[in-house]
């Protein structure tokens, strides 16, 4: 039971994160996300459901300018969301 709580908390870890951040502090989403085209708030909102860790990295690296280095820290990001997905999968498939 403690190892199933502890994976449900992990994987919901950073959508938690993104919704008391966004609540916290709007104006680094708000600034991250108003170039973007459609109204600022609908990325943030599609990027917490869809792809949370990319969301959060790139909220993180973008007050500071987005350079190379910090691209790949979003690629990594986008990788690991992917691969929960992957994985997830993975799992339905074997237990069939």
């Amino acid at each position: 039971m403690g190892c199933c709580l502890l994976t449900l908390v992990l994987l919901g870890a950073s959508r938690l994160a993104d919704v008391i951040w966004w609540v916290v502090r709007p104006g680094y989403w708000q600034a991250a996300f108003v170039n973007w085209p459609i109204v600022w708030w609908a990325w943030p909102t599609l990027g917490i459901i869809f792809l949370p860790w990319t969301t959060l990295m790139y909220v993180i690296v973008y007050p500071s300018g987005v350079s190379f280095f910090e691209w790949i820290l979003i690629a990594v990001s986008l990788l690991i969301d992917i691969s929960s997905y992957g994985s997830g999968y993975r799992a339905n498939a074997q237990r069939a």
